[in-house]
């Protein structure tokens, strides 16, 4: 029996892409999602084998959606798609379960393996982040990002340009948390400015340039 696998990426050709390279493969992509959210709530309906996860994505980046799929579905498989060498979010991604970290434009030639591997219980990186993933490893003792799951997803809307009610719609929770969380974030982060925060947000890879 083939693998089944879920692939998320907001750009849509890309998705296409990589849905005719693992069809050709022999494997079965049982769904697509545009964004994180998106990706979570295909994972809890249709149970894929494997999920392949962008990074960067709107409503919930891939770290968070890992998050969140590690927890509600464990007998899932994780792998990240980055477009970076050096990730300040795989330390995280590590402690959460994902098994699989994949350089985005060496996708064609690693994803294959990638899920292969992840579904064999082993873990694969591409060779162009192996230092990173490993200096994760070793730092795993170490502090944690300063913001929790739940407030980098607060800051991933806000910095999209949503307001406090909007976040809270999107996530399901009161407009008074929603709102205390945007000030938690503002005195952990000591930034006070939208514009500070979205500065942030890119500097630390949570949304891209």
């Amino acid at each position: 029996m083939s693998e089944r696998v879920l692939l998320a990426d907001d750009h849509a050709v890309f998705r296409q892409g990589l849905r005719a390279l693992l069809e050709k493969r022999g494997l079965e992509v049982v769904g697509e999602a545009a964004d994180g959210q998106a990706a979570v709530d295909l994972t809890t309906r249709l149970r894929p084998d494997v999920v392949v996860l962008d990074i960067v994505m709107p409503r919930l980046n891939g770290v968070e959606a890992a998050h969140h799929i590690t927890r509600t579905c464990p007998g899932v498989g994780v792998i990240l798609l980055t477009m970076h060498t050096e990730d300040h979010y795989v330390l995280d991604a590590i402690r959460d379960g994902v098994r699989g970290f994949v350089i985005k434009t060496q996708a064609a030639e690693d994803l294959f393996q990638a899920i292969r591997e992840v579904r064999r219980g082993g873990i694969y990186v591409s060779p162009g982040i192996s230092a990173a993933v490993v200096q994760a490893l070793r730092a795993a003792a170490g502090p944690r990002q300063p913001l929790t799951h739940r407030e980098r997803e607060v800051l991933q809307l806000l910095v999209e340009g949503k307001g406090t009610k909007q976040i809270a719609g999107v996530l399901e929770i009161s407009v008074k948390t929603a709102e205390f969380h945007r000030t938690r974030i503002m005195k952990k982060l000591d930034i006070h400015e939208t514009a500070g925060l979205v500065r942030y947000a890119i500097r630390t890879g949570l949304i891209e340039p």
